[in-house]
């Protein structure tokens, strides 16, 4: 699954007119772990995508799809992504959704705790 969305993203990449340094700078990386992710070594795109697909101009199921690929329903009605050819589950949709989720519950929790801090801060030199 990784290299085939390494291999998307680079397609798209290229299809954009961007290098490697455009995306890494869009993606707030290195150029090198951008190129890790092209050439399919890391599946940290999973940390990126919404930047990814903003700067792509293409969907976060457009991305994990390919031709090959079909977007089916399990008992709890979570979508999966199977493999026509062989039937192996590579990854659920969900499990993208729960990612993204727990990164913004993260970031959100550390910002409160800035906020709070600086309100205590101003208090504190008055």
């Amino acid at each position: 699954m990784t290299n085939n969305v390494a291999e998307k993203i680079k397609r798209l990449r290229k299809s954009k007119g961007f290098s490697q340094e455009d995306m890494a700078d869009k993606l707030h990386i290195s150029q090198s772990a951008y190129a890790r992710i092209e050439n399919g070594e890391t599946n940290s795109w999973i940390n990126h995508i919404n930047k990814l697909c903003e700067s792509l101009d293409v969907k976060p199921e457009e991305l994990i799809s390919n031709a090959e690929q079909l977007i089916q329903h399990n008992q709890d009605n979570d979508s999966v992504i199977q493999n026509n050819t062989n039937n192996d589950t590579h990854i659920t949709i969900n499990q993208i959704s729960e990612k993204l989720v727990e990164q913004y519950e993260e970031r959100i929790a550390e910002l409160k705790e800035q906020v709070t801090y600086w309100k205590n801060k101003s208090e504190g030199s008055k």
